[in-house]
C-alpha cells in the first residue's frame, strides 16, 4: 500500500532511505539545504525541495503535516535535528522518526517526542559484527525486545529433521517463514519438509532461542 513520507536531510542515510522508498512506489517529499543533493532527486521523488526545514513556515507551506511519516536524517547538526523534530511534532505529523548520532542525542530526541529514534551507524556495526563472528548467521534483523528475524545456514542440530520435529523440540519458540534448497525458495514450507545440509532458513523466533542456534 502506498504511503506518504517526508525525508529531511539527504546525507548517505537520508538519500539511501529516500531512494528505497521511491523504488517501492511510495509518495516521497525530500528536503535539504544543499541544492546539489536536491537535484539528484528531481526526477524520482514526488517532490524535491531546497529549503531550511528549521523554518516552521516552510514546513507548513510544503504541507508536511499532511504526510504520514517524517524522517529527520540530520545526524551531524544536533541543534537542527532537535529543532526540526520538535517542529514536526508541533504541526502534528503522525509519526516522526529521527536519526541520532549517539545515545545522548537519541535521549534528547525521545524527550521532545520523536516516535522512533534510529542509530544507523551503530546498528550496522552490530549487524556486521554478528555476521562476521558467526559461522551460520547470514542476516539478522531485530524486530522487538523479544523477537528477531534471521537468515541462517541450517545448523547441524537441524539436519535430517523435519520442520515438525524442530517445532516440537522448540515448543513454539520459532517459525520458519521460508526455506531455500539449492536454488529453489519454498515459502511457508510444510511441516514434513526435512532440513538438508546447506539449506538456508528464514525464521522468526525468540531471541534467546535463536542465539543458541549459532553456538
Amino acid at each position: 500500500m502506498k504511503k506518504q513520507f517526508v525525508v529531511i536531510g539527504l546525507g548517505r542515510f537520508g538519500s539511501s532511505l529516500a531512494e528505497t522508498l521511491i523504488s517501492q512506489n511510495h509518495e516521497v517529499l525530500v528536503i535539504d539545504e544543499d541544492m546539489d543533493m536536491v537535484e539528484s532527486f528531481m526526477n524520482s521523488a514526488t517532490l524535491a525541495v531546497q529549503a531550511d526545514a528549521t523554518d516552521e513556515n516552510v514546513l507548513k507551506e510544503l504541507g508536511v503535516h499532511n504526510y504520514e511519516y517524517a524522517v529527520v536524517s540530520i545526524g551531524d547538526d544536533i541543534h537542527a535535528s532537535i529543532l526540526v523534530t520538535l517542529l514536526l511534532k508541533e504541526i502534528n505529523v503522525k509519526t516522526v522518526i529521527a536519526k541520532a548520532r549517539d545515545a545522548r542525542h537519541g535521549r534528547m530526541l525521545e524527550k521532545i517526542g520523536a516516535d522512533r529514534v534510529v542509530y544507523p551507524e551503530r546498528d550496522m556495526g552490530i549487524r556486521l559484527a554478528k555476521q562476521l563472528g558467526s559461522g551460520h548467521l547470514i542476516e539478522h534483523i531485530n524486530l522487538s525486545s523479544q523477537f528477531d528475524f534471521i537468515e541462517i545456514t541450517a545448523p547441524k542440530s537441524y539436519i535430517g529433521k523435519s520442520i515438525k520435529d524442530l517445532y516440537e523440540e522448540a515448543h513454539g519458540k520459532f517459525t520458519i517463514v521460508a526455506l531455500k534448497k539449492d536454488e529453489v525458495v519454498i515459502i511457508s514450507p510444510v511441516n514434513h519438509t526435512v532440513i538438508s545440509p546447506n539449506d538456508i532458513i528464514l525464521m522468526i523466533g525468540e531471541i534467546e532461542y535463536l542465539k543458541r542456534l549459532d553456538n
